[in-house]
């Protein structure tokens, strides 16, 4: 949204005092007040170059421009194109929607797969994600990011599994996370890999094959122990 005259004198104000303060890894201050509003005006201008161009348009200097911001404020708070795509993560990991509680897993998973599928074809977050995925792929740090997102994202959404396994709807010891990857990983491979056209009869699909795949326990340990807690960067021990 394009700022005021007196908006944009205000953040440059706001931007001299953040430029003063000790640089950061992107990401792992919480600011508030002023330099919120600084961060919220260059994450905005980040995620509409996104949006619109993808990551190889993403420019430090337009950036700073689009945002009100002092070119200076920007460099030495994200440093880099990567440390922007970084915070807007790290952004878009907190401000998100909290996980469903329907009652039943099947309407549970049936949220996820919906909420997956409706941001992933929305016109602006669509292209957003992709051009974090195609930054992810040729840089390591993007990588991370979105494995940081990520693991966020199913940490949230982790407890509908615990709760269906409390109501007998889940063999004991089910993956929690695994379960959710199994929802989500179909719309992801539409979406990322052949670009195919995600329609709601896909996530209905993707929600039955797992729930079949779960009551047959295929995301229980194989000895039938609970299965261990991972991440997203932790691959199964293979025997």
């Amino acid at each position: 949204m394009p700022q005021t005259v007196a908006e944009s004198r205000d953040l440059t104000e706001q931007e001299s005092h953040l430029s003063e303060s000790p640089s950061a890894v992107p990401g792992t201050q919480r600011p508030g007040g002023r330099t919120a509003k600084v961060r919220r005006a260059v994450l905005d201008a980040t995620e509409e170059t996104l949006a619109t161009g993808g990551f190889h348009t993403l420019n430090m200097d337009q950036i700073a421009a689009a945002a009100g911001v002092g070119k200076t404020t920007v460099y030495r708070r994200w440093g880099s194109p990567v440390g922007l795509v970084t915070d807007l993560l790290h952004d878009m990991a907190e401000q998100s929607l909290p996980a469903a509680d329907t009652g039943t897993l099947a309407g549970d998973l049936r949220a996820n797969a919906t909420l997956v599928r409706e941001t992933l074809t929305d016109p602006r977050m669509g292209a957003v994600f992709r051009a974090v995925i195609a930054a992810a792929a040729c840089d390591e740090t993007c990588a991370a990011a979105l494995r940081g997102f990520y693991r966020t994202r199913l940490a949230e959404w982790a407890p509908v599994a615990a709760r269906a396994e409390a109501r007998g709807e889940l063999p004991p010891g089910t993956d929690g996370l695994e379960l959710l990857r199994a929802v989500s990983a179909p719309l992801y491979y539409r979406f990322a890999l052949t670009h195919e056209e995600l329609a709601p009869a896909d996530a209905e699909r993707a929600v039955t094959a797992a729930l079949a795949a779960a009551a047959a326990g295929a995301f229980t340990a194989a000895d039938g122990a609970p299965a261990p807690e991972t991440g997203p960067e932790t691959a199964p021990e293979t025997k």
